[in-house]
């Protein structure tokens, strides 16, 4: 505390990202960093960036981001207006959250999702709502259309949602895009790449959908920091005012070709994501077979939980052994845990090291 701070910082409760540990032999499943390397042509395109010694490192980046922005759009089918880059997907909410999400009515998310989004509402003084997932842990989109369009000032959701992995359909997304035409409707689709259905189909029909990515996740790139929003012009257009009135060169030269570099390789990303989806759903039967329940996935994680083990126990065993997992001490899921889905051997030693543990 300092009497120095402004009275908005004493109220926050920042966001916790996962651990960055310095161990040796590390088997590091904690944060859902891609296992594989990006795209041979990402590092191509940074190292044309640098040539000549660096030169144009001296000139600021294009602050439209234009050549990305085109990438992007043909990759969704979507022209440039309607893409909105920024650092990281975690900078895109942020503008999305003070740019779209702040209503008279509150905002409504999930009671088990992304832990940074009431830490944005405390940001900005967003008023905000929690809806329970069921007893399965899913979405139900009439427990937000049963609040009307006077309950809702806007909703959010990760899709498939985190922590726990479990996807939405996109008829339901479109029914709920519908049912509160009013209302923004943000999707974040940080893991969408490994088993869900991008709701980007849906931008053209509903004006007030606004679908959110990452290129850390499937792309493999979180070291160099770029997300993404896709939407019709006039929500990309809000975005765009709030960035250029807080930083209107976000992304870096670099950042800018590497990521466009990456959007390009589609064989690439096809390759290593259907990698990453073959060993969740062999660690998933791996971890069912030790006795553990399994929620259904379609992210590049499983979450996880053994009747007979506490977690945080869990959790502390496998990190005396090197492993290290993500361990939630929250209502609902805290006998949870969270686990990356790495390459085949860091997956295998994993399900030895639980092996032991468990017996």
């Amino acid at each position: 505390m300092s009497r120095f701070w402004s009275p908005v910082v004493h109220g926050l409760t920042p966001y916790v990202p996962g651990e960055q540990p310095k161990l040796d032999n590390l088997v590091k499943l904690n944060t859902n960093e891609n296992p594989y390397p990006p795209s041979p042509r990402v590092l191509a395109a940074i190292q044309t960036e640098l040539a000549g010694g660096g030169e144009r490192l001296r000139l600021y980046p294009d602050p439209t981001g234009l050549a990305l922005r085109q990438a992007i759009g043909q990759s969704f089918g979507l022209a440039s207006e309607q893409v909105f880059v920024g650092n990281g997907s975690d900078e895109v909410l942020a503008h999305t959250f003070l740019g779209l999400l702040k209503h008279d009515r509150p905002l409504l998310f999930p009671d088990i999702t992304y832990s940074f989004y009431p830490v944005y509402c405390g940001l900005y003084g967003i008023d905000y709502a929690t809806v329970p997932l069921d007893d399965n842990f899913q979405i139900r989109v009439d427990d937000y259309l049963a609040r009307g369009p006077q309950g809702a000032g806007a909703v959010i959701f990760p899709n498939p949602n985190a922590p726990t992995g479990r996807a939405l359909p996109l008829a339901e997304i479109a029914r709920l895009a519908a049912g509160l035409p009013d209302c923004p409707i943000v999707i974040d689709e940080a893991y969408v790449d490994f088993g869900a259905e991008s709701a980007a189909a849906l931008i053209n029909r509903h004006p007030n959908l606004l679908v959110v990515h990452t290129l850390s996740k499937s792309r493999s790139l979180a070291g160099l920091r770029v997300g993404f929003a896709l939407g019709q012009r006039e929500l990309i257009d809000g975005l765009v005012r709030v960035k250029d009135s807080f930083n209107s060169y976000p992304l870096d030269r670099l950042a800018l070709v590497g990521a466009a570099a990456a959007m390009a390789d589609q064989a690439w990303f096809e390759d290593t994501r259907q990698r990453v989806i073959a060993s969740r759903e062999k660690l998933a039967a791996n971890l069912a077979a030790l006795g553990f329940q399994v929620l259904p996935s379609a992210a590049n994680f499983l979450f996880a939980r053994h009747p007979g083990q506490d977690a945080a126990e869990l959790a502390a065993a496998l990190r005396s052994r090197s492993i290290i997992v993500r361990h939630f001490k929250a209502p609902r899921i805290d006998q949870f845990l969270r686990i990356t889905v790495g390459t085949e051997a860091q997956c295998a030693a994993l399900i030895a090291a639980l092996d032991a543990i468990v017996a």
